[in-house]
């Protein structure tokens, strides 16, 4: 994920301290299961709850790999963000948040008693992601780095991570909600495809999203587009020739005009991944100098997050959804996995045929069709292969550390991914701001010990920031305190 501008304070939070909590917390959280729901082959049971212990692994598996690749992807570019077509691990991320969210609503909402209470939950969860996105990544806070905070209103920027979960989880929710709560109790036959027209609103809904982002992306005109940079206290200039329908290349695609005239092209994400292309640097794919003969738009500005990406999106939160689904209707191990692993290798087949014929490439600062078949493929594979390993074979405890970050991912999520605690520390330093704790951790006990900045800072990444944050996540889930949204 791009790397974010942190937050300086956490007012405003809520710790609980429970041993039931409200699994619901969206970005990351899921509920439990429960025996009692009706399936195709069985009545309702008498009321019980297990937990599943994959929701947490995964959970925690893509928080992980948000810390990983926003920390130690400038150091190994081969696992950041594709600089445009293609996908590295970094492309994972954002994809596998949304499933794990569209699983999480189909769990939590099947107890809402009504659309009314529904609301009461989706609404205030949906302005809640809006707020911290905008506090963490907005630009108001400069951490982990910079010790400073403030944003000009001018260029503050709208849309990030949790901007685009919100959206998701609010159209998907909504539509959970609307289709679902006070129906009679759904019953499956015994086809394969009867959970897909039980909920065919939901695909439904899905679908309309991706059609209305493939229309726009290919039938919307693109003209010609300014913007301005500072350069050694000059204003340039530049002007990006596109005057195209249906480009899909950096400079001259929809989804980044619609960006621009939407939100303002003071608002949008500064440093674009694409400045790695070999069209802007010599060094691609790691960053480097720009050549003298660069286009324009190498200097340009472009929303990763977008508006119309994150339509896009909504495809993915439905995919998500859909394994939430089969887990609350199949309760047999073989049931489940037969839907899950056919519907992941079903998509992640579709997204490989679209790249490699070029028919749509998979990229994921346009979130084509093909890079929501493919990463939801993915995410339902690595789901149905961690469901084997935990909860039919009994795995656990070599994955208890992501489930101990998928319990307590939030606070993962705001003090290691988007650097607070470290910019808190780095807020105590001696005569020089480079004298702090932090600095020194990575100075002496990886980089000189390792004699290499990459690896040193590839495994200050994995022991001092990952391991770290799994132990506390563990002693906070002992305790039975969590950080709920």
């Amino acid at each position: 994920m791009e790397k974010s501008q942190g937050l300086s304070s956490l007012s405003g939070t809520e710790f609980v301290k429970s041993d039931t909590r409200d699994y619901e917390d969206v970005i990351i959280d899921c509920s439990k299961e429960d025996a009692a729901a009706p399936t195709a082959d069985q009545p309702p049971a008498t009321p019980k709850t297990k937990r599943v212990a994959t929701l947490d692994a995964f959970r925690g598996l893509t928080i992980v790999l948000m810390v990983l690749v926003d920390d130690a992807g400038g150091a190994y570019s081969r696992i950041d963000h594709s600089p445009w077509n293609g996908f590295t691990l970094a492309d994972f991320v954002m994809p596998f948040f949304l499933f794990i969210v569209g699983v999480a609503i189909a769990l939590a909402l099947k107890k809402v008693p009504n659309i009314k209470q529904a609301a009461k939950k989706i609404t205030p969860r949906t302005l809640k992601l809006l707020f911290w996105g905008l506090l963490l990544q907005g630009g108001y806070s400069h951490a982990p780095d910079e010790l400073q905070y403030g944003v000009d209103m001018k260029h503050i920027r709208w849309c990030g991570i949790l901007q685009r979960i919100a959206l998701v989880y609010f159209v998907v929710a909504m539509i959970e909600a609307f289709t679902t709560i006070g129906r009679p109790r759904i019953i499956l036959d015994h086809g394969h495809v009867s959970i897909f027209t039980a909920y065919r609103w939901q695909w439904i809904g899905g679908f309309a999203a991706m059609v209305i982002y493939i229309i726009t992306t290919y039938a919307l005109y693109v003209p010609d587009w300014s913007f301005s940079v500072l350069d050694n206290d000059q204003l340039q200039h530049y002007t990006v020739v596109c005057g195209v329908r249906g480009h899909l290349g950096p400079a001259c695609n929809a989804v980044g005009h619609v960006d621009r005239r939407v939100w303002g092209i003071n608002h949008l994400y500064n440093y674009p991944v694409w400045r790695r292309l070999k069209d802007c640097t010599f060094s691609s794919p790691d960053d480097g100098p720009l050549r003298d003969d660069a286009p324009s738009w190498c200097l340009a500005p472009f929303e990763p997050e977008g508006l119309l990406s994150s339509v896009s999106a909504i495809l993915s939160g439905t995919i998500g959804i859909h394994y939430g689904h089969v887990l609350v209707h199949f309760k047999a191990h073989s049931q489940r996995l037969k839907q899950w692993v056919g519907m992941g290798f079903g998509c992640f087949v579709i997204g490989i045929i679209l790249h490699f014929t070029n028919a749509i490439p998979i990229n994921k600062q346009l979130y084509s069709l093909s890079y929501v078949c493919f990463t939801a493929g993915a995410a339902g594979i690595v789901f149905s292969g961690f469901y084997i390993l935990i909860d039919v074979w009994g795995f656990r405890k070599p994955f208890l550390f992501l489930e101990w970050i998928g319990m307590n991912a939030m606070l993962v999520f705001v003090m290691a991914a988007q650097g607070i605690f470290a910019a808190f520390i780095n807020g105590w330093y001696y005569k020089d701001p480079e004298n702090s704790l932090v600095h020194w951790i990575q100075k002496h006990v990886f980089i000189n010990v390792w004699h290499s900045r990459k690896l040193g800072t590839l495994l200050y990444v994995i022991f001092a920031e990952i391991a770290f944050w799994a132990i506390v996540a563990g002693i906070l889930h002992k305790l039975g305190v969590y950080w709920k949204l």
